[in-house]
């Protein structure tokens, strides 16, 4: 027994004992072991001031198209959903009973203008020979009226026509605008009522521009106001999950601050030139303010939170670190403008920053100046 406890005594001091260089070396009590740590380069370079926001896509404009008279809907010549263009016939309606009744106000018209063209002739004659004692002046102002009447009549039946006329037109509905066709509403066979907005025939919105709208914090109006009196301002949107953006420009401010919310409402215009903006779809907006030159830069990830605040990590000559605060005044996508705290061609740790304190030395992995597109700023 005594033998098993020595021999396992001597194996445990030979593994303790083990190959002493996988320790840390101390050189003047202090550790030489250093830390991998990836670095970027402070630079400085023109950034946009942007707002960024959510905004939803309206059509420009928006047309429920409904019958103007009463009949048997016998034709539907769109698609679902199609583009269609101002013009365009989307519906026929049964017009048999509409041209019977304009061919018979047209006739009505042809009797009167015959009748009123022999009254004419009859008061010219008579008036001719009333002076003379041929003809009793009562006869002759007889005549004289009926020529007015039936001049009335005629023009009574020049509007009939006419209106009858503008009916029959209405059993072609054609679409008032361009731009895309919703669902169809009521189908073919069924009978449809003039101006039932209950039950519109079919909705267009027009697409082609799009208006996106949206909100801003009302701290930016004056901001927004003075740069627009100088040139129109871009604003980009862009779907979620869907690559590529939309370029449009800032085209109206709403006349007055939401008062529940203290935001001003705002509305762009885009040219929707790919149909890739939809009423009703919810997509990111960035609007450019003003560009702002000579800026500090650093990636996003460099930058620190402590108990005092933003802080990063600067690479000194002897390659140790030391931290430093720093005023972060916005963040872009990969980037951050930095007000105070840094200066172009520092290096400051984008990577590795667990096992950093002041003082302690690093390797550096990657190094050089990095730029980011940085796509948009939060203000």
């Amino acid at each position: 027994m005594k033998t098993a406890f020595l021999v396992l005594f001597l194996s445990l001091c030979i593994g303790c004992s083990g190959d002493s260089s996988s320790k840390p070396q101390h050189i003047g009590g202090r550790k030489s072991t250093t830390v991998p740590v990836s670095v970027a380069t402070v630079v400085r370079k023109t950034v946009p001031v942007n707002l960024k926001t959510i905004g939803t896509v309206q059509p420009v404009a928006s047309v429920s198209v409904l019958p103007q008279v009463d009949g048997e809907l016998i034709g539907v010549h769109f698609l679902e959903g199609g583009e269609v263009h101002a013009g365009d016939i989307l519906f026929t309606i049964d017009s048999r009973t509409y041209e019977a009744q304009w061919k018979q106000v047209k006739a009505d018209l042809a009797r009167n203008r015959a009748q009123l063209e022999h009254a004419r002739k009859s008061a010219a004659r008579y008036g001719s020979i009333v002076g003379k004692g041929a003809v009793a002046e009562e006869q002759y102002d007889q005549i004289v009226a009926s020529v007015a009447t039936l001049e009335a009549a005629v023009l009574a039946d020049e509007a009939a026509v006419e209106i009858a006329r503008i009916r029959l037109s209405h059993c072609t509905i054609r679409a008032p605008i361009s731009g895309i066709a919703g669902g169809l509403k009521i189908h073919r066979g069924n009978l449809v009522k003039a101006n039932d907005k209950e039950r519109p025939l079919v909705t267009i919105h027009q697409i082609h521009p799009v208006h996106i709208v949206f909100s801003v914090p009302e701290i930016h109006l004056n901001d927004i106001q003075r740069r627009m009196t100088v040139r129109r301002l871009p604003v980009i949107g862009s779907i979620p999950g869907v690559d590529g953006l939309e370029q449009g420009e800032l085209a109206f401010i709403e006349n007055a601050v939401d008062t529940t919310s203290g935001s001003i409402g705002l509305k762009a215009v885009f040219r929707n030139s790919q149909n890739r903006l939809w009423p009703g779809q919810f997509v990111n907006v960035t609007m450019t303010l003003d560009l702002e030159s000579d800026a500090t830069v650093i990636p996003v990830q460099a930058v620190q939170e402590g108990q005092r605040g933003s802080f990063v990590f600067v690479v000194q000559q002897d390659h140790t670190v030391v931290d430093r605060s720093v005023y972060v005044r916005r963040i872009l996508d990969g980037e951050a403008v930095i007000g105070e705290g840094l200066s172009p061609g520092e290096k400051v740790v984008t990577d590795g920053h667990l096992r950093l304190t002041r003082g302690t030395s690093v390797t550096v992995q990657e190094q050089g100046a990095v730029s980011y597109p940085g796509k948009g700023v939060q203000g």
